[in-house]
């Protein structure tokens, strides 16, 4: 069985980490978001981005960047679970926290040899996209997974549940 993801915080830490998949001659692939309430949309988004390189790093952003990203309401699932779930899925190699609202810092501390978004963005859409290129990392835009968001979810949930009359069993 295969033990779960690491999940780095720290910049040393990740330094570190980054340094052991160099001398392994391993290709890192990187992406980012904020991954509330996971779907099968998420799944299918990290395996399509694991399947690109040796290596597939997750960059999280922390409740404070979600809620300004976001809203107030959002994130629904805090940091750290968010973070645990992520770091068990099988693509997922390393889950780290990042609180800024983009990922630039973070993807100048990791050195990716790819950067990875979804068919939300395009290259000249993604604010990341000079700061990977200016460190020779490649950039990928994969395809959005169609009928598969966090925002739809909630919409269906608060929808099936709006009335008094459809109770969730327990």
């Amino acid at each position: 069985m295969r033990k779960a993801g690491l999940i780095l915080a720290e910049p040393e830490s990740i330094q570190a980490a980054r340094a052991r998949i160099r001398e392994k001659g391993a290709r890192l692939a990187f992406t980012n978001g904020v991954f509330d309430l996971l779907h099968v949309g998420h799944l299918r988004y990290l395996q399509a981005a694991a399947a690109l390189a040796d290596v597939l790093w997750v960059g999280l952003n922390s409740d404070e960047s979600v809620r300004h990203l976001k809203g107030e309401q959002r994130p629904l699932v805090p940091w750290a679970e968010r973070a645990e779930l992520l770091a068990a899925l099988q693509p997922v190699e390393a889950v780290l926290f990042f609180n800024e609202w983009t990922a630039d810092d973070i993807i100048r501390l990791v050195q990716p040899d790819l950067y990875v978004k979804g068919g939300d963005y395009t290259v000249e859409t993604l604010p990341e996209a000079p700061t990977a290129h200016s460190i020779g990392a490649e950039v990928k835009i994969l395809p959005f997974v169609e009928g598969h968001a966090t925002t739809q979810l909630i919409e269906l949930i608060l929808n099936r549940y709006s009335s008094h009359e459809q109770r969730p069993r327990r």
